[in-house]
């Protein structure tokens, strides 16, 4: 290729239009910007594909050790047990939710509310419970 192939036109002005305003630096920018045609798809997308657990039927075996473990934490508020508790939490936007497990002492237990008030205030729904561990167990099902 010829070195000197555009001697001819580099030093002419650049054309403008007479008929249209030159267009700000902000306006050219914004014709390259990421296009977004549905407005929250995105949004959509990600809440879809964030996954969900489905809440587990317990047996009736399971139900009763776990209203033996609540007659015994009640019967022992008031000595600082620590235990872990293990509970479904219900997604507010799709089906199923999470299991969380929390460990602290009981303060309460709200029968008429059927809930649990941990010392650092964090109540778990008593039918959301599957599973309680702790030391204030230990010979109570060996």
């Amino acid at each position: 290729m010829d070195e000197h192939s555009y001697d001819d036109i580099i030093n002419l002005p650049n054309p403008t239009s007479k008929k249209h305003p030159r267009m700000s630096l902000h306006d050219r920018a914004a014709q390259f910007a990421p296009f977004a045609a549905l407005t929250g798809h995105d949004a959509a997308i990600k809440e879809t594909a964030r996954l969900t657990d489905e809440r587990l039927e317990l047996s009736d075996e399971v139900i009763m050790r776990l209203n033996d473990q609540l007659n015994m934490i009640r019967d022992n508020i008031g000595t600082e047990q620590e235990v872990s508790i293990t509970y479904f939490v219900p997604d507010d936007k799709k089906s199923g939710g999470a299991y969380l497990t929390h460990s602290g002492v009981v303060k309460k237990i709200d029968e008429f509310e059927r809930k649990l008030i941990m010392q650092d205030e964090t109540v778990i729904p008593i039918e959301q419970i599957s599973e309680i561990q702790g030391e204030i167990f230990k010979g109570l099902y060996e």
